[in-house]
Order: C-alpha cells, then sequence, then structure tokens
C-alpha cells in the first residue's frame, strides 16, 4: 500500500558523541514504512509510531522543505539517509524522492551516507559522484554471504549477491562505499564462515571499510514478529532466544567477541577500515592584506 503525506520537518540535527557511529551531522526520512519486510527490523517497535510497515508513505512536500530548510543551515554536514526505511526500496524507483534529494543536495553543497539494501543506489552514481567532491559515502548493508539466507530474513530486498555488485560500481566510480555487517543474528548467521566470507567479498568489491555488529536489537511489537518468523523459518530458535535474553533489548550472539576478532583481522589483513571517516567543514581561504 502507498499514500502520501506532509511532513512539518525533514532535516533532523544529530547528537555529535561517541554513539554517532556513521559520522552524521544530519539525519532525514523521505518515506515512512519500508517494502523489504526485515524479519528483525527495529522500525516495527512502538515508539516509532510507524504502524503497519509495509504501508508506504511518500513525503508529498520533502524535496521543496529540503531545500527550504538546508539553505537556513549555518553549518554544512553530513546528511543521513536510511535510518526508519530505505532510500532505495522499489517505491523509489517511480516517486525518486531521494534522487530529487540528492540533487537539493549538491545545489546546497551538502555531504551524504546513504545506508541501504538495494542495488537501486547504483542509479544515482551520477549524482554521488558530484556530491563526493564535499563528502558522499555510501554503506550497503549485508548480513549474509548466502543469498537463500539472506531472501529468508530480508524478503523484500534485493539478494546479496546484488548488494555486493551494487558495492563494485561504486566503488569503481569513485564513490567511498563499504559494508554495515548488521545485525547478525544468534544461531542464524552469527558463524565464522558468513563473516569472513562478507568481508572477503567486501575486499574484493573495493570496499573502504566494515561496519560491524555481532549481535540484535529486539523489543515488544519488532521481537513478536521475529519470533513469528523464527518459528516460520527457523523451527526451535525462538526457545534459545528467550531462555539466552529473555526480555533483554540487546541480544549479543554468544560468540561476539571471537566474532569481532574475526571481524577485526579480517578488515586488518584487507586494509579495511571499522569507521566512517567524518565530513570535514571546508576551510575558508584565508584573506590577506596585500
Amino acid at each position: 500500500m502507498i499514500s502520501t503525506i506532509s511532513a512539518k520537518q525533514i532535516v533532523a540535527t544529530v547528537k555529535q558523541d561517541e554513539r554517532n557511529l556513521l559520522s552524521l551531522n544530519y539525519n532525514m526520512n523521505l518515506y515512512r514504512g519500508c517494502s523489504h519486510n526485515c524479519i528483525y527490523c527495529d522500525t516495527r517497535s512502538e515508539c516509532y509510531g510507524i504502524g503497519d510497515l509495509l504501508h508506504i508513505r511518500a513525503k508529498e512536500n520533502a524535496i521543496v522543505m529540503l531545500e527550504k530548510e538546508l539553505k537556513s543551515k549555518r553549518k554544512k554536514g553530513s546528511i543521513g539517509f536510511g535510518s526508519m526505511h530505505d532510500p532505495y526500496m522499489p517505491v523509489e524507483a517511480r516517486e525518486q524522492l531521494t534522487r530529487r534529494a540528492l540533487e537539493v543536495i549538491v545545489r546546497q553543497r551538502f555531504g551524504v551516507h546513504i545506508i541501504t539494501k538495494s542495488d537501486l543506489v547504483v542509479r544515482d552514481i551520477d549524482l554521488l559522484a558530484t556530491i563526493s567532491k564535499v563528502y558522499a559515502t555510501v554503506s550497503v548493508t549485508i548480513t549474509c554471504a548466502d543469498d537463500a539466507l539472506s531472501r529468508l530474513v530480508e524478503p523484500g530486498a534485493p539478494p546479496s549477491s546484488a548488494r555486493f555488485e551494487a558495492v563494485q560500481q561504486l566503488s569503481q566510480a569513485g564513490i567511498r562505499a563499504g559494508i554495515t555487517l548488521m545485525p547478525i543474528l544468534p544461531f542464524i548467521n552469527d558463524t565464522e564462515q558468513n563473516v569472513t566470507a562478507i568481508i572477503d567479498r567486501a575486499a574484493q568489491c573495493g570496499a573502504a571499510y566494515i561496519l560491524p555488529y555481532m549481535g540484535v536489537t529486539l523489543r515488544d511489537v519488532q521481537r513478536d514478529y521475529f519470533f513469528q518468523k523464527l518459528d516460520t523459518h527457523f523451527p526451535g530458535i525462538r526457545e534459545r532466544y528467550i531462555q539466552l535474553f529473555g526480555n533483554s533489548y540487546q541480544a549479543l550472539s554468544p560468540s561476539h567477541a571471537s566474532l569481532m576478532k574475526v571481524a577485526k583481522e579480517r578488515c586488518r589483513h584487507h586494509g579495511l577500515g571499522m569507521q566512517v571517516p567524518p565530513f570535514e567543514q571546508p576551510m575558508n581561504p584565508q584573506l590577506t592584506l596585500f
């Protein structure tokens, strides 16, 4: 289901502290809802008030408001796409809110950090290449090296192989791209083989960095939906989650320490970073008296 809504604000300022792992100065969401329908999606949580995740609502005034809000910003910075929805879910092919937002950002000379599970991002390589002269990075989320497993846990998203190809095309175009290796689901994809395969393939595709998290967060409606899908696709694992994690928000893999060690070693081996370089404000040329 697709409809439109009006937004009161588009660009939000991101708090600058040690938890800002994505190096964002601002963040925005051009849609509500997400058709990628990942079984673990945190956006289902009650605190966000999204409701039916598959009911996609395009913010009809988003581009006008974005132009207005960016003009009023005294400080340039990196704008995040993809915190509450995927900016390149299938509806974007028709609505083109993400592409039109990038056109505004080109004019206003801000940076971007795009987080996506879709190879549709390569459509906008022309704009991203221009923005990269200021600051651009694209983090492609890949949680499963195996396409069959990715289709189970991320049923509405392109398979992992298509995402790796997108990373390669972005990198070949000179756009910094990396992998968000998260979430890692305990007892499902939390294996050394999976983590190693993703990092090795990312390096082959020209990725610049890996952002790993060896666990998943779970709460209220999100947890209930996730458990339903575990019963469907991974019988018996729900009981292991309940026994080990109870109602805890953070569900780290029992192997998270060893998996992080593996990730660090593989990244070091390939020369991959494990953080996103921050946006740096361009220096104004100093005026001289003579």
